[in-house]
């Protein structure tokens, strides 16, 4: 459907949404805090506790197709296909609780960004070396903290041209429509994949060591 293809504008809605919902949590789904506090009572380190929510993300998104069923997706603010949704939230959700974990004021809107930022996976060192900022191994609370607002626009536009090319091009919606039960075990696998991909990103951005590269 028309009113379903993705742009810019689309994409940034759905991100804050998205965010808005992981922070404060959907019928049937724990919130980020609520999660973050499961998995540290679960294990004996941060570390720890998130390879083990990673794994377990990862298993959730390979069945994402079937999430779409959980309460708030359905009130999406913008018209677009509900498992691209299910998959952002689940991912957006993956990537806020990592960086809790180790930390960091998710109320802060370059935290925010750089959740963002990770939903990009491999491309996310070309999005923030684009913007001046080098990853290395970490990037410190502080270092965020001091990037300029002129540069989290530009960054938080780059994310959305990326996630706008990522998903315009998957082909899984039509897929899903035309044979429902294979598309959704088809997308699901690829998300799946992604999931696992932006957990691991987001262990390496969000870094609670002292040390990290402004370039």
């Amino acid at each position: 459907m028309a009113n379903e293809i993705l742009d810019e504008s689309k994409m940034t809605k759905l991100l804050n949404w998205s965010y808005e919902k992981a922070m404060n949590g959907i019928p049937g789904a724990e919130t980020v805090e609520e999660l973050s506090r499961n998995y540290l009572n679960k294990h004996n380190s941060v570390e720890e506790a998130i390879d083990s929510l990673i794994r377990w993300q990862n298993a959730k998104g390979i069945t994402s197709g079937f999430l779409t069923g959980l309460g708030g997706i359905v009130t999406l603010p913008v018209a677009i296909p509900a498992n691209i949704a299910s998959v952002m939230y689940i991912q957006i959700r993956l990537i806020a609780t990592i960086a809790h974990m180790r930390g960091y004021d998710l109320k802060d809107d370059q935290v925010k960004t750089f959740v963002f930022v990770c939903l990009t996976g491999q491309a996310a060192s070309d999005v923030l070396k684009q913007a001046g900022i080098k990853i290395g191994n970490s990037l410190a609370r502080e270092a965020i903290k001091k990037v300029p607002y002129e540069i989290i626009k530009a960054i938080n536009k780059a994310v959305g041209v990326r996630l706008v090319t990522k998903f315009g091009t998957k082909g899984l919606v039509n897929l899903g429509k035309a044979v429902p039960l294979l598309g959704g075990i088809i997308g699901g696998a690829v998300d799946g994949i992604g999931t696992n991909t932006i957990g691991k990103t987001a262990k390496k951005v969000f870094n609670n060591s002292k040390s990290g590269t402004m370039i």
